[in-house]
């Protein structure tokens, strides 16, 4: 699996897209690619915003307007946007007409053009970040954390850790406890986005080993662990990320992931 080594997981200034250009010049996708996008709010100009606004649709811009905070709409937007620039870019057409479905858990599905692969992708959004993934055909999930949120971590832990989990959290230096516990939960996040199942998957009955970030469940019955795939970056100084993908077979799975270059989205909206 080609990605970004623990030891290098802070995220580079700038970074290329995402996936090698393909025969036609458009980057390639398929169910052995996983590209992922952020986008640090920080890095967003006054002028970007009225830009980013160009990819959303109509509904997506109906719905920013209802946030009451403004760093809640603006993160919204960031997502949204991000999210369509990268179909855009992997698959082609106006970032305006991406459509999407949602399924029982509330999990978006895109519509993906006739004769083309099933495109799955996935969004999250934290205070000063957004994030997207996208594959195709296999599961697919990400989540991004805000560092310097306030959290009692024990306490959280005993309700949604496994106990493994809860030990090693308990284990860790009291300056390392929230990153400890947040590095536990964007990989279970990232799974449970990622099989579909919202709430209703509880986040006790399976655990992570941080070394390896191999999954394993109580009820072997319940999923295979040998069928998935995780990853974790550091986008910034203040955020985390991790991403999981249903893909048998390590070795051929490539996953590319880095900062969205904001000179292709204002090309792209300005188109």
């Amino acid at each position: 699996m080609n990605e970004t080594p623990e030891s290098e997981r802070t995220a580079p200034q700038d970074a290329p897209f995402s996936h090698a250009a393909g025969p036609n010049g458009k980057p390639e996708i398929g169910r052995d690619r996983v590209s992922a996008w952020w986008l640090r709010l920080d890095d967003i100009g006054a002028g970007d915003w009225p830009l980013l606004e160009t990819l959303l649709s109509d509904g997506e811009l109906t719905r920013a307007q209802r946030f009451h905070f403004d760093r809640d709409r603006d993160v919204y937007i960031a997502a949204h946007a991000l999210c369509r620039a990268l179909l855009t870019r992997c698959a082609g057409g106006p970032p305006r007409d991406w459509r999407f479905t949602v399924e029982d858990h509330g999990k978006p599905e895109v519509v993906a053009p006739a004769g083309t692969p099933r495109l799955r992708v996935n969004i999250s959004h934290t205070r000063g970040l957004a994030a997207v993934a996208l594959t195709a055909e296999n599961d697919i999930g990400i989540d991004v954390e805000w560092l310097q949120r306030e959290a009692a971590t024990e306490q959280l832990a005993e309700r949604v850790f496994a106990p493994r989990e809860r030990q090693v959290l308990a284990d860790a230096a009291e300056a390392q406890k929230i990153e400890t516990f947040l590095t536990f939960w964007t990989l279970k996040e990232a799974y449970v986005k990622a099989i579909g199942k919202g709430l209703s998957q509880p986040l006790d009955a399976f655990h992570f080993d941080l070394k390896t970030l191999a999954i394993a469940f109580d009820d072997p019955e319940v999923d295979d662990p040998a069928t998935w795939q995780f990853a974790r970056w550091r986008p910034g100084p203040d955020h985390l990320m991790a991403l999981a993908v249903r893909h048998p077979d390590r070795a051929r799975l490539e996953i590319s992931a880095g900062p969205v270059p904001l000179d292709y989205l204002r090309a792209l909206a300005g188109s």
